[in-house]
């Protein structure tokens, strides 16, 4: 096929009447995607300082170090003798990838990390199966 054809054909198909769909639309009658939140599964030990600062900390903000601590003292009733034993949980945390940190001005801060994990559809058989195992058992 000559060029000037490949040419034609490609502006004819660029130009050619397209179904109006919209992002609403799903394909095949496919579930739409779902996604959920990895905090929204992790649980920390009661009174620990891992839970002290999953819960201290949130997603939009920078903390600090001085802020945390206040919190933690606000929140929970709790105090630290030494502001360095949360350090190596922060670190954990972030080393993980379950924080972020910045360091600007010699000020290190922190804040959660939103991780989405997507869920895949379940397949109609696998549904019928355990639908069918439930009635028999």
């Amino acid at each position: 096929m000559p060029l000037i054809e490949k040419i034609r054909n490609l502006i004819k198909n660029l130009f050619k009447g397209q179904e109006k769909t919209t992002v609403y639309d799903f394909a095949d009658n496919k579930e739409p995607e779902k996604f959920v939140s990895v905090w929204d599964y992790l649980q920390f030990r009661e009174n620990t300082q891992a839970m002290h600062l999953s819960k201290v900390i949130g997603f939009e903000e920078w903390v600090s170090m001085r802020e945390i601590l206040r919190r933690i003292k606000e929140l929970f009733n709790a105090e630290y003798q030494n502001e360095k034993s949360l350090y190596p949980y922060l670190k954990s945390l972030t080393d993980i990838g379950l924080f972020e940190t910045s360091d600007v001005g010699g000020t290190r801060k922190w804040r959660k990390k939103e991780i989405l994990i997507r869920l895949l559809p379940e397949k109609k058989e696998e549904k019928a199966i355990e639908n069918a195992s439930r009635v028999f058992a």
